[in-house]
């Protein structure tokens, strides 16, 4: 890049043969100095690249001196002219490595003596260390790179939004809270002592509102903020999500959106290869077959349902599992007869870990069954069971039953971890589904009564009729969700923008008319003036970013991330409110550890 500057005519990247003899101007950190007796190389970045400078003892043995003194990341200024390098000196890996720039003047801004940590060297890092000197773990080019991809992953998905008619709009930060899902974080307010503020777990409310406003298509990359824990794909705290909302619009609307999205990503920020249409699975379909409502499906080892042949079985086991809301699931495991039996013995107590009463297997040699399990099974039984699952000679098959959709779950993981043992995740590419039909509603064993099994502001299938004169659990939502390798990207719905229906779906819930009222009479309001059928969705951006920068830890891809504990090390937070903070607030600090009276 030419550049106009009091300290630099050219960014580090772009100097090229034709560029021989000009007096350029650069500026950056000093990345690797190499002295090799009279002459002194120089390795300078800044964020585009890199340019080596070189120092002659007999050209300026004075200039030669000062460089002499430099270290890595101390921050320079040169001026020199640009020359060809040496054929046997040419660096073909990176953009400049066939030319040099022989050093006139020399400023050191900033003389660096020593580093908690190497910048140019490749090495692996404790992360807290990491995290706790950000502002220098983002000069390593691995991690600059990925941010520097952030920001273009977000310049393509505004310039495809706005292509698509969306408008831009910011929704409040401070706001109520709301029955989302996880716990909010609350801002205790000044100026109303004893009330709080609660940050956003997502824009839900208030994008319902901007389509009650009029306003046809709405979008923002809104920061949202949830007190739950962390994992590889979820950093603690805040993250951003792509919230989308759509007037008159279908859930299929919504559905190609999103796949024009990935189409756009495809073409302008990565190489992965994405099919669309995205493939719709639901939500009974998902779990039956893939044991997880996000399944991964880049990869075969499908689940098989076995429960009707065991209904009359000598197995009891499995025989008293043929019942309703009970099931018997089969998992093939291919070629895996030959494995040895501590690998069988560590899949049954993977699944003891999980839950499960234990993991029957049977192994295919020879064109027969063999294993503990058979001399309780008929050849009928035997015969539409190898029938049922396809196990072929070789194979192994694997059998857990109870609860159905614990069963499920705890075959999906089994299934997970066969596919990583037998090499069955292909590299690269992203195989994105739908996930569609969730229940409306779920049964809470901890509160003992139906609770809204995802998102209450969902329209059911169906609508107030469903509500009713359907069993509750058996209502379906225009719920949906957005997988990508195994991984939940984004949850959606069409809203429920009718009174009568939110009042009723709430009523369900144990949610009286005056509750709703209290904590949704906005909602309520505004629905009743006349709301257009909508719906919407809202992918998380930081996963999105980091499924397609190929990284499995999400904090690859933020600026500056918190730890699994929720701290920024950096800054660090978070921190003790002073007294008088405290004070103005209204608020006192309970220790934790300090014993309480009896009573």
């Amino acid at each position: 890049m030419t550049l106009t500057s009091k300290y630099r005519t050219h960014s580090c990247d772009c100097l090229r043969p034709s560029d021989v003899g000009a007096v350029v101007k650069l500026a950056g950190w000093v990345q690797r100095v190499r002295d090799h007796g009279g002459v002194l190389f120089v390795d300078l970045r800044d964020h585009y690249g890199v340019s080596q400078i070189v120092f002659r003892s007999e050209s300026n043995g004075d200039l030669f001196g000062v460089a002499c003194t430099l270290k890595p990341e101390s921050v320079i200024m040169v001026r020199g002219k640009v020359e060809l390098r040496l054929p046997e000196n040419i660096n073909p890996n990176v953009p400049t490595g066939q030319v040099e720039v022989l050093a006139e003047d020399l400023e050191i801004d900033t003389l660096v003596q020593s580093l908690p940590f190497p910048i140019a060297d490749d090495v692996k890092l404790p992360e807290e260390l990491r995290l706790k000197h950000r502002f220098l773990d983002l000069r390593r080019d691995d991690l600059h790179r990925k941010i520097v991809f952030r920001s273009k992953v977000i310049r393509e998905i505004r310039d495809f939004m706005h292509s698509e008619g969306f408008m831009e709009f910011q929704t409040p930060i401070l706001t109520v809270s709301s029955p989302e899902g996880a716990r909010d974080y609350l801002v205790p307010s000044r100026v109303h002592p004893g009330k709080f503020y609660a940050l956003p777990q997502a824009p839900q409310q208030y994008k319902q509102m901007v389509m009650c406003s009029g306003f046809d298509r709405y979008f923002q990359i809104a920061p949202c903020f949830r007190d739950e824990d962390a994992r590889a794909d979820r950093t603690p705290g805040e993250f951003y999500q792509l919230d989308i909302e759509m007037a008159f619009a279908t859930q299929e609307e919504v559905f190609s959106l999103l796949e024009g999205l990935f189409r756009h990503l495809g073409s302008t920020v990565t190489t992965k290869k994405v099919s669309t249409p995205f493939p719709r699975i639901t939500y009974r379909d998902a779990l039956n077959q893939y044991g997880s409502d996000k399944p991964d499906t880049r990869y075969g080892l499908l689940l098989k349902d076995a429960t009707d042949l065991f209904a009359s079985s000598a197995f009891r086991a499995f025989a008293a599992n043929s019942k309703p809301g009970r099931c018997v699931k089969a998992l093939v495991g291919p070629g895996m007869a030959s494995s040895p039996r501590s690998v069988l013995d560590g899949l049954d107590s993977f699944a003891k870990e999980l839950g499960a009463a234990g993991l029957a297997y049977l192994v295919m040699k020879e064109g027969v069954l063999k294993g503990p399990v058979m001399k309780y099974l008929t050849p009928a039984e035997v015969e539409q069971l190898i029938s049922r699952t396809e196990t072929k000679e070789g194979d192994c098959l694997f059998m857990c039953a109870g609860e159905w959709l614990a069963t499920c779950k705890i075959m999906g993981q089994i299934r997970a971890r066969m596919a990583r043992e037998l090499g069955r995740i292909p590299a690269g590419g992203l195989s994105c589904c739908w996930v569609v039909d969730f229940p409306m509603y779920e049964f809470s064993d901890t509160e003992q009564k139906i609770t809204f099994s995802h998102n209450p502001f969902s329209m059911p299938q169906g609508g107030l009729e469903a509500l009713n004169t359907q069993p509750p659990l058996d209502i379906l939502a225009y719920q949906y969700d957005l997988v990508c390798n195994g991984m939940e990207l984004s949850s959606g719905a069409i809203r429920n923008h009718r009174p009568d229906i939110m009042y009723k779906a709430f009523e369900i819930a144990g949610y009286s008319r005056e509750e709703v009222d209290l904590r949704f009479g906005h909602m309520i309001k505004a629905f009743t003036y006349g709301a257009p059928p909508h719906g919407g969705i809202a992918p998380g951006v930081d996963r999105l970013v980091m499924l397609l920068a190929d990284t499995e830890n999400i904090r690859e891809v933020i600026m500056f991330p918190m730890t699994q504990k929720a701290q920024e090390l950096m800054v660090g937070s978070p921190s003790e409110a002073t007294p008088a903070q405290l004070k103005e607030l209204h608020l006192k600090v309970v220790d934790p550890e300090a014993k309480r009276p009896s009573l």
